[in-house]
């Protein structure tokens, strides 16, 4: 394993690098808009780099391995080229959710789905094998969207997969569960190379290619170690991402837009605001994931229900606490007085 890493490593290096230098040339790039926070061009696509240092280092490796979990790398290479091709061309996100769609249902085809809401009270909540099926693909689908959305800084996105990775590392050691260990240990590695290049001030982005396979990565993990742990703790570590999307879909939906619209509402750019400052607002958010994690795998083993109210409450409070309106709500209820009073 640690010979995979480092040539992972290696590789994801170089390749990032080549991407770097020949962006422009395959029209890989990132212009500023108004939701950007950099404002010069900046090369993107750099998930097809690290993804491909990831895929090749497995085969170099771990050739057997990779084929009997043939599945696996299948679908993460469909959903790479789904994102590689919207980084390039820019494609409706109807197309790019068909792809992931796709992509999950092979997985959840293979025996790789949710099939246990958790034991409450002594009551295990069983789903029935139709139920557990859409439900596992409409979770990989959401939350391989979720870190979609957690690619606004410099950094964030990679940083928040390194931390979630590493505890899934853990459990696949502390069980010996070689998927877990393989996967998310070459991610590791290929990130932390890619990460080299992407911490602010950022040479290239990941793009579409990179967030939504590191997305969809995490939801296999995260559906594996529910063999191992509560639904409960895994919901701690990969605490931020949902946390971030249930606040942005709320927002959009109570400002009667659709949920998938692009704005300015997510909890990254909320401390950015707050603070102008992406390094500050990065470290926050990594260090609120990493808390998020650690707690998720310290109760790992602890009563469920507990850890479930401890997590609403903590997502209650963030989307209190997250709130971009509250300066505008005492000024309406004035007005809605004077209207009344007229």
């Amino acid at each position: 394993m640690k010979m995979t890493v480092i040539a992972i490593f290696i590789l994801s290096l170089l390749f990032v690098s080549l991407l770097i230098r020949f962006a422009e040339y395959f029209g890989l790039k990132d212009i500023p808009n108004e939701r950007s926070v950099h404002a010069n061009v900046i090369p993107t696509s750099a998930g097809f780099a690290f993804v491909s240092a990831v895929l090749i280092g497995q085969i170099i490796f771990h050739y057997e391995h990779m084929i009997h979990f043939y599945y696996i790398y299948l679908t993460i290479l469909i959903v790479m080229i789904t994102g590689l091709y919207d980084d390039k061309n820019d494609v409706r996100p109807r197309i790019k959710f068909l792809f992931i769609i796709l992509a999950s249902v092979i997985v959840v085809s293979n025996n790789i789905y949710i099939n246990s809401l958790g034991n409450y009270f002594g009551y295990e909540i069983h789903l029935p094998i139709y139920v557990a099926f859409i439900f596992t693909v409409f979770a990989i689908v959401g939350f391989t969207n979720a870190i979609n959305l957690t690619d606004g800084f410099d950094g964030l996105a990679g940083g928040l997969s390194v931390i979630m990775m590493t505890i899934f590392f853990a459990i696949g050691l502390t069980h010996n569960d070689t998927l877990m260990i393989s996967l998310s240990g070459s991610f590791i590695a290929a990130l932390l190379a890619f990460l080299i290049f992407n911490w602010n001030p950022a040479k290239v982005f990941m793009g579409d290619s990179g967030s939504l396979t590191l997305g969809f990565v995490l939801s296999i993990l995260a559906i594996k170690s529910l063999e191992y742990i509560s639904p409960a703790s895994v919901l701690f570590i990969i605490g931020y991402p949902l946390i971030n999307i249930f606040i942005v879909i709320i927002r959009r939906l109570q400002r009667g837009r659709s949920p998938f619209s692009a704005d300015k509402n997510h909890i990254h750019d909320f401390l950015y605001k707050t603070k102008l400052h992406v390094k500050f607002s990065v470290m926050m958010l990594l260090y609120i994931q990493l808390a998020l994690a650690i707690i998720g795998y310290q109760t790992k083993n602890t009563d469920q229900f507990l850890s479930l109210i401890l997590f609403v409450m903590i997502v209650y409070i963030f989307f209190s606490l997250f709130d971009q309106r509250t300066r505008y709500r005492p000024k309406r209820k004035k007005e809605k007085k004077k209207i009344k009073n007229k």
